[in-house]
């Protein structure tokens, strides 16, 4: 039965369509339980009915004729209790009813199994026969993985069908909810304008060239026009980017040197493959090694790399793009939107964007939260087919898209804008005011950054330094592990473009989640793996290489701060301040004139909570990585659409965990920040200004509204809201207070606008 089901999993899930997946439902599940009838019902949740969209043994003019009402029938009845119903005589059960269309008289044994896909009903597989027999449990138990199996796939086909949908799968996009990532903060309206990809870099097989120096010289035509094209798109947004945020595609230019990517594929070219097989070997090589990482920041990175890939190969096939006509107020769509995309639309034509894959650290979010574009990203169950030219409204607050929209949506949605306008008008006047609550207590609002191009963004919006610097980028887009004066200059920027405000760097943070295209780690568990600074102690010799980068970087201006990531015990941390001590002393000695960093540890490891107070002792400060510590202390992984509902930042566990390292640095001279998103939501600064810490670093783009809401409180206040919190059962009480609670303190304007009336029905 194993093969069998397995089997029929692979030929669902090579189906174009949603009547081809159901067909070969029917067809494989009454071969394998040898049964006279096997049909499949889809719930249509607009008209709450089950229909008949396929059959093997009832008659074939009722498929798509036959329907239900949610309750009516033993179909009805199956989906009301959630539950197999195995019968054997149907016709004597008192929820039988009997549709002559389908010629089921015949047949008396009943087996109904519901299909459903995270808790939501989608319909019910039934098998029957002619003789009164009730099936027994291994055939149960066979049709029931059959369902668990298949209910993630016709989920997915429901929902990306191709233009050959059944009229009701063609119906259910009308008027639909897709769920996504929120990328850039904002809500627009407008028309879909769907990009395809210009070229397959899955699709181009190796083969051995007749002439090598022939396909380098073409290779070398092909980057020499992508070249261009990035010139052209870097021209198109200078007057809607400032030159640092542009230098993204400087980065751009740079991957396609030839002491980068394109001596990797002439080298390869070199070794036996043409052009085109050799660009896409090491396209997917590199992408590859980003995808692995779990840290979005840098698994984003693979878009642009494949991004450049395609646009190479397009030049390679000699493939011509199509003349796009952009209406007025466009909203961008394709599978993977990138930031050459923005500079190919003309700016004032250009309302929002929405990606199927990406998160809200990728390139083309950040450049879209420079430019003011709302956007959402990883809408996975987007059917891109039948969008182009449709009606959208983008909600880059809650990462939902809407297509055709009822009037009273627009309504809402339209008024929301309005709301959004007035108060972004006001938030831009607070960059070069103080976080300071009308009690006069003092909350410095940091960032987290990691690319040249989040700096201008950073201090326009009034950072006051750097609360994580990434160090992994440089990294990760090398052959190797760059030298000393290579990470010196990276560093160097960042040091001298916030100074003298602080600007906290993290050590090198990899592992089996975030692997290295040199250095690959391969474990069944990264993230209880060999990881941060378990990786760097085992290899001093990187660790020190990039410490004497940074404290080479920080001579004159002496606003570095050391962070040391994935720490679990104090042996970890003495021996990591050993170390830098040493690199400091030796540069000391060769003429630098330096001054020690401050050096702290990341919070992120639930066994440090109840070792806060013993590392305060040994550091300058300490930072906690909410971010991970709430996926470890709930054991969710906040990326797997499965669970990522339970994932919150607002559950009580993690409040009083958070609460708890507070009162537990306390008494020490060691200072205590939060990075990550609960510091980037004015509900959750609020709540750790009033357990005491003492920074907050967030994403550029969230530190307006936070600021805002200090401003507009006093701290004494945030701590009658905090006793009330923790005293609180359940994510939802926590959440539904604190908006109760910014309500009656002024703040509720400051929070991510929630629609409250009911919204189309969601496909997921």
């Amino acid at each position: 039965m194993l093969k069998t089901l397995q089997r029929i999993v692979q030929e669902v899930n090579s189906a174009r369509t949603l009547d081809e997946t159901l067909s070969i439902i029917v067809r494989r599940v009454r071969r394998a339980m040898k049964t006279d009838v096997c049909s499949v019902y889809l719930l249509d949740q607009e008209q709450q009915r089950y229909v008949l969209m396929d059959t093997m043994g009832l008659k074939k003019e009722s498929i798509k004729q036959v329907s239900l009402d949610a309750g009516q029938g033993l179909v009805g009845y199956v989906g009301e209790r959630e539950e197999p119903v195995n019968l054997d005589d149907a016709t004597q059960h008192p929820n039988y009813v009997y549709f002559a269309e389908t010629g089921e008289e015949r047949f008396h044994s009943f087996l109904g199994v519901p299909i459903i896909h995270q808790r939501r009903i989608l319909g019910v597989i039934v098998v029957q026969q002619q003789e009164k027999r009730r099936f027994d449990e291994g055939e149960e138990a066979f049709l029931v993985t059959v369902s668990a199996q298949l209910a993630g796939l016709l989920a997915h086909s429901l929902a990306t069908g191709s233009s050959s949908l059944s009229g009701l799968a063609q119906n259910s996009i009308h008027g639909s909810c897709f769920k996504g990532v929120a990328g850039t903060s904002g809500i627009a309206m407008g028309s879909a304008v769907v990009i395809l990809p210009m070229a397959n870099l899955d699709t181009v097989p190796d083969r051995v060239p007749e002439d090598p120096d022939a396909e380098i010289e073409q290779f070398r035509e092909a980057l020499t026009a992508v070249r261009n094209d990035i010139h052209e798109v870097n021209r198109r947004l200078a007057q809607r980017l400032s030159e640092e945020e542009r230098a993204l595609f400087e980065a751009y230019q740079r991957m396609l040197d030839d002491s980068a990517l394109g001596q990797e594929v002439i080298n390869k070219i070199g070794e036996g493959n043409w052009a085109q097989g050799a660009l896409c070997q090491v396209v997917t090589r590199h992408a590859r090694f980003f995808e692995l990482s779990q840290d979005d920041y840098l698994k984003e990175r693979a878009t642009d790399i494949r991004d450049l890939g395609r646009r190479v190969l397009a030049y390679l096939q000699k493939i011509e793009q199509d003349e796009i006509e952009y209406p007025e107020k466009a909203i961008l769509v394709s599978e993977e939107v990138t930031p050459a995309m923005l500079g190919e639309i003309p700016k004032e034509k250009l309302a929002g964007l929405v990606s199927v894959q990406g998160s809200s650290n990728s390139h083309v979010a950040i450049l879209a939260r420079a430019m003011g574009i709302p956007a959402v990203m990883g809408t996975i169950d987007l059917p891109l087919g039948l969008l182009n030219g449709q009606k959208l409204i983008v909600d880059g607050y809650q990462g939902v898209v809407f297509n055709n929209p009822s009037d009273e949506l627009l309504i809402q949605y339209g008024n929301l804008m309005r709301a959004e306008q007035k108060l972004q008008k006001g938030l831009e006047d607070l960059a070069g005011l103080p976080s300071v609550t009308l009690d006069g207590f003092k909350m410095p609002l940091l960032v987290n950054t990691g690319l040249a191009q989040d700096i201008t963004h950073s201090l326009n919006h009034g950072a006051e330094g750097v609360g994580l610097f990434r160090t992994e980028v440089p990294f990760m887009v090398s052959e190797r592990f760059p030298s000393e004066g290579e990470q010196q200059q990276v560093y160097r920027e960042q040091l001298k473009a916030f100074y003298p405000q602080p600007v906290t760097m993290r050590t090198l943070d990899i592992g089996g989640d975030k692997a290295l295209p040199y250095f690959p780690i391969n474990e069944a568990n990264p993230f209880l793996g060999w990881r941060g600074i378990r990786v760097t102690l085992d290899h001093p010799e990187v660790f020190l290489v990039q410490v004497r980068a940074m404290l080479r970087a920080s001579e004159g201006l002496n606003n570095l701060q050391i962070m040391l990531p994935m720490v679990s015990n104090l042996p970890e941390v003495t021996e990591s301040i050993s170390l830098i001590e040493r690199a400091f002393t030796e540069l000391c000695e060769e003429g630098l004139d330096l001054k020690r960093p401050d050096i702290g540890v990341m919070i992120e490891v639930p066994g440090t909570i109840y070792q806060v107070s013993r590392i305060a002792q040994l550091v300058d400060f300490l930072s906690v990585g909410s971010n991970d510590l709430t996926q470890y202390l709930l054991a969710v992984d906040r990326n797997n659409p499965r669970v990522a509902d339970l994932y919150s930042s607002f559950h009580p566990a993690v409040l009083n965990a958070l609460n708890t390292i507070a009162q537990s640095c306390r008494g020490h001279e060691c200072r205590l920040s939060l990075c990550g998103e609960l510091a980037g939501d004015p509900r959750g600064a609020v709540l750790l200004m009033a357990m005491g810490y003492d920074a907050l670093s967030m994403n550029a783009v969230n530190l307006p509204r936070v600021k805002s809401a200090i401003r507009q409180l006093r701290k004494a206040d945030a701590e009658t809201l905090l006793d009330q919190v923790l005293q609180l059962g359940t994510s939802e009480e926590v959440i539904a207070r604190l908006a109760e609670m910014m309500g009656e303190l002024g703040l509720g304007a400051l929070l991510q606008p929630v629609m409250s009336l009911k919204t189309p029905k969601k496909v997921q």
